[in-house]
C-alpha cells in the first residue's frame, strides 16, 4: 500500500485506475512528453494512459517494485496536474512529469522532495539517480536544488530522439546532510 504524500502546495495521491481518463486529457502533450524516455508512445494512444496504469504501473505497483503518485494542488484535490514515480530496479530510480500550465511555480520541486523523503526515510534506500535529457534544464535545476550531484553524461533514447543525457545521483548521506543544511 502507497501512502498519500503532502507538501505545503500539494498532495500527492497514490495511482488509481480512476485517475486514467483524466491524466489521458493532459499527458499527451508535446511539452510534457519529448524528454519522457522512448518506451512513451509517440502520437499517443487513446488508450494510452489505461493500458499503462493497467499493465505496468498498477502491477508493478502490487509487486512493490514502483510507487506512482498523481499531483493535485490542495486548492483544487480533484484536479490531476502532474505525477511522480519511483522505480526500485535499474539506474532511473525517478521520473515525473507536470503539465506545462503548471510548471516554474516550485510545484515539481515540492514533489520531488517529498517522494525523496519516501525514497530514503520510508523504503530505507541507499541511493537515488535520476537521467534527464540535458535540454530539459528545468528538471536539472529541480536535481541540483534537491541535493543531487551530476555524475555522468551519455546519450540517450527520448521520445524526441537521442539526446545527450545527465545522469544526476543522491545517497541517503547525501540527503541527510541536505536535509540538515535546508532546516537550519
Amino acid at each position: 500500500m502507497i501512502p498519500a504524500l503532502e507538501t505545503e502546495r500539494l498532495w500527492l495521491r497514490p495511482l488509481e485506475i480512476a485517475d486514467a481518463q483524466q491524466v489521458q486529457q493532459i499527458f499527451p502533450q508535446w511539452e510534457v512528453v519529448k524528454y519522457l524516455a522512448s518506451q512513451v508512445p509517440w502520437p499517443f494512444p487513446a488508450d494510452g494512459v489505461l493500458e499503462y496504469y493497467g499493465n505496468v504501473a498498477l502491477p508493478a505497483i502490487e509487486r512493490g517494485e514502483q510507487w506512482h503518485w498523481t499531483l493535485r494542488l490542495k486548492s483544487q484535490p480533484e484536479r490531476i496536474i502532474g505525477a511522480i514515480a519511483l522505480f526500485r530496479e535499474g539506474e532511473n530510480n525517478r521520473g515525473f512529469w507536470l503539465a506545462p500550465e503548471w510548471q516554474r511555480q516550485g510545484l515539481m520541486t515540492e514533489a520531488v522532495e517529498a517522494a525523496n523523503r519516501f525514497w530514503f526515510e520510508e523504503l530505507g534506500m541507499n541511493k537515488l539517480r535520476a537521467p534527464k535529457a540535458v535540454a530539459n534544464v528545468g528538471s536539472s535545476k529541480i536535481s541540483a536544488m534537491t541535493g543531487m550531484r551530476l555524475i555522468e553524461t551519455k546519450e540517450s533514447e527520448y521520445v524526441s530522439g537521442r539526446l545527450p543525457t545527465e545522469v544526476w545521483e543522491i545517497t541517503a548521506g547525501e540527503w541527510r546532510a541536505h536535509q540538515k543544511a535546508q532546516h537550519k
